[in-house]
């Protein structure tokens, strides 16, 4: 099926999902709060009160039913195999973060979880690719670290949510330029999901994905970008939505260990926490870091279809937004004292 014959049953399973992940939270927060799935302010926390965590399971239950709608209606039958691949593997994904926020998982047993997430679904999206299995090291280690990069950055109310339907609709939009009905599915129902939950979370902060969100997007994402770069698309199609969340993380992680911390421990220091910290909201915040990385995102597809001196603005303006983003707490302080 061509992607404007899918475009339809795409848009038909995406608006499942977002029933789906939009109702289910008022069904699934008093039995969380009877199971006591309680997120305590921490040093990472951004809230002040105990808070209901692990509704993204019904995140999860949206992804699950917006993907079965489209393999029944073929909006992927131009890759249904990548489609299981990706599904598998972020359902895998969720389950470890499920896990870790009903009992806790030790440091080492969440890493080899997260990489065995990553071993599976690159070994599997290979062999239906057909490439060679040297590829399979890059693709665990890019899937746990983003599994990583998306927990990291979920500390205020509403960042993964838009993160997720920016990335989405970035990929969507990729899908539908490179032809790939696949992957326009796999970024509308990734949007589709996270865009149900968001409105419990940013408006009033009252409900928390947990680990089990984070976890989903993570690996949700890096599968569908694995997936498309396997599958040979661009890279800049696949990098630049994620751009602003890695440079955040990897910075922040540089900066902790270059001042001999300990770089996994609980910390406050991402650009985003310390933004909230000099006095921004956590809505002001989200939508800040979401702008760049539809910025960044947009930075990608101009400079795989402008010619060369256009690409080079491209990546030029991309780069200026990431430093942007990365200072923007120093002239933010600035401005206040002025």
């Amino acid at each position: 099926m061509s992607v404007p014959a899918a475009l339809v049953p795409a848009l038909v399973s995406a608006l499942v999902a977002l029933a789906v992940s939009a109702v289910l939270p008022v069904l699934a927060r008093p039995v969380l709060f009877r199971l006591g799935v309680i997120d305590l302010p921490g040093e990472r926390s951004s809230h002040t009160r105990p808070t209901v965590r692990g509704l993204g399971l019904t995140i999860g239950a949206g992804f699950l039913a917006g993907w079965a709608s489209a393999l029944a209606t073929g909006a992927a039958s131009d890759g249904v195999g990548l489609a299981l691949c990706i599904v598998a593997g972020a359902t895998a994904a969720a389950v470890v973060g499920w896990t870790e926020d009903l009992r806790g998982l030790s440091i080492g047993s969440r890493a080899a979880l997260q990489l065995a997430v990553g071993l599976g679904g690159t070994l599997a999206i290979l062999l239906v690719t057909g490439k060679g299995l040297w590829w399979l090291p890059f693709g665990a280690l890019a899937v746990a670290a983003y599994i990583n990069v998306a927990n990291f950055m979920d500390g205020v109310n509403g960042i993964s949510g838009l993160h997720g339907v920016a990335v989405g609709l970035l990929y969507a939009a990729a899908g539908a330029v490179t032809g790939h009905a696949w992957l326009v599915a796999a970024g509308v129902l990734i949007a589709a999901s996270f865009a149900g939950f968001l409105p419990w979370n940013i408006l009033r902060g009252a409900m928390f994905m947990g680990d089990v969100g984070s976890y989903l997007l993570g690996a949700g994402i890096a599968l569908t970008g694995v997936a498309a770069f396997l599958a040979e698309v661009r890279l800049e199609y696949v990098f630049s939505p994620v751009l602003i969340y890695l440079a955040d993380t990897f910075t922040t992680l540089v900066r902790r260990a270059a001042a001999g911390k300990r770089w996994y421990a609980s910390h406050r220091e991402h650009v985003y926490q310390r933004l909230t910290d000099n006095g921004l909201s956590h809505v002001q915040v989200a939508l800040l870091v979401t702008a760049a990385s539809v910025a960044t995102g947009l930075a990608g597809f101009y400079a795989v279809t402008a010619p060369p001196a256009g690409s080079l603005v491209a990546q030029v303006g991309a780069a200026a937004v990431v430093i942007a983003y990365l200072t923007s707490p120093l002239w933010l302080r600035v401005r206040l004292a002025r």
